[in-house]
């Protein structure tokens, strides 16, 4: 997803067509053209706005930073072939009494012809490169700013709600010391709710978290549940991963956790909820569903502004990088989510 303003795209578009491509044809020798070879004029001015378009809109620095180089040979390859058939376009010959300086004439107006070709199509490449560039480091700053704000919206979040994490946490144990031996549920769940503080507040000042430690937390967060719940909601949860190093931002993942079970669990009827966390040479899968327990239209009214606000911050921290999927299936909800995280920019 780009965040390119679309007046800033549009203004840069027009100024190509109604500035950049007039001034090239009228102070150029193509101007001639247009009043010898119409046709042949129209075609050429076609040709040069579409490289433009192509260019800018294939986008290269991204390509360039996917490595991506056999599309870019393609494009460019094909860009390059047109421009040499517009040289080899079909022209009247010039007619002299003289046949020899008819066959003289022709060729150096072919040649002349040919070398403005390739002097306009590279002024045009020059310049649409240039623009695909500045618009792509745009981006990035925008992508940049909006990832910084979204890590200070969940600071502030939690500062908001922050109590002293050395007191918390003294209470804590405190409070688990006099429960030791009542029951062993209690025990268990102060263990996992203390787990979960832990991560929330040694993380949130991070701005990065190995994907083990992400699914660890996910685990945590799920034996809580089911402590909470019982034996009513079955949870099926499932993690593999073959990179213990591999880096994402910290509570990515968590909205679509507690969504699953905000509307998919209960206490009261059997239900089940399925989470999987996939790691696999730098792609990383997530996949949630559940039945649908909690009330349709309050479901249906909720979860688009959390999705929205997941996929929010997932296009700030991993553009063009990943793919989200939410439905309903079968009366529940299937959630994929893809991230790559090869070659990502650091946050």
């Amino acid at each position: 997803m780009k965040y390119t303003d679309k007046k800033s795209v549009l203004v840069s578009d027009l100024f190509f067509c109604a500035v950049f491509i007039p001034a090239m044809l009228a102070l150029g020798p193509a101007g001639h053209w247009f009043a010898q070879w119409p046709a042949f004029a129209m075609i050429v001015t076609v040709f040069m706005v579409s490289t433009y378009f192509v260019i800018t809109r294939v986008n290269f620095p991204e390509l360039i930073i996917s490595r991506r180089y056999v599309k870019i040979a393609i494009v460019v390859s094909i860009l390059i072939l047109c421009n040499y058939a517009l040289t080899c376009f079909p022209l009247p010959k010039i007619d002299f009494v003289t046949p020899a300086m008819s066959a003289y004439q022709t060729r150096v107006r072919d040649y002349g012809i040919s070398l403005s070709l390739w002097m306009m199509f590279s002024l045009v490449a020059c310049y649409s490169f240039t623009m695909s560039f500045v618009k792509e480091l745009y981006d990035r700053l925008l992508l940049q700013k909006k990832a910084e704000h979204q890590r200070d919206k969940a600071k502030l979040a939690v500062f908001r709600a922050q109590i002293s994490p050395h007191f918390l946490f003294n209470t804590l144990n405190t409070l688990y010391s006099l429960v030791l031996g009542t029951s062993q549920k209690a025990e268990v769940a102060f263990v996992k709710f203390t787990e979960i503080l832990k991560y929330t507040y040694t993380s949130i000042d991070k701005d990065k978290t190995t994907v083990e430690a992400e699914a660890n937390y996910i685990n945590s967060y799920i034996d809580l549940q089911k402590i909470r719940l019982g034996d009513c909601t079955k949870v099926v949860f499932s993690k593999e991963i073959d990179d213990s190093g591999m880096e994402i931002p910290p509570m990515i993942l968590l909205t679509l956790v507690e969504n699953a079970f905000k509307y998919g669990s209960s206490t009261s009827r059997e239900c089940t909820v399925c989470i999987s966390v996939s790691l696999k040479k730098g792609i990383l899968e997530f996949e949630s569903y559940n039945k649908i327990m909690k009330n349709c239209e309050e479901f249906r009214s909720d979860m688009p502004v959390g999705m929205e606000n997941c996929r929010a911050t997932l296009s700030a921290f991993f553009p063009g990088k990943h793919s989200l999927e939410a439905f309903e299936e079968n009366g529940g909800y299937r959630v994929r989510l893809s991230i790559d995280l090869r070659d990502r920019l650091a946050i």
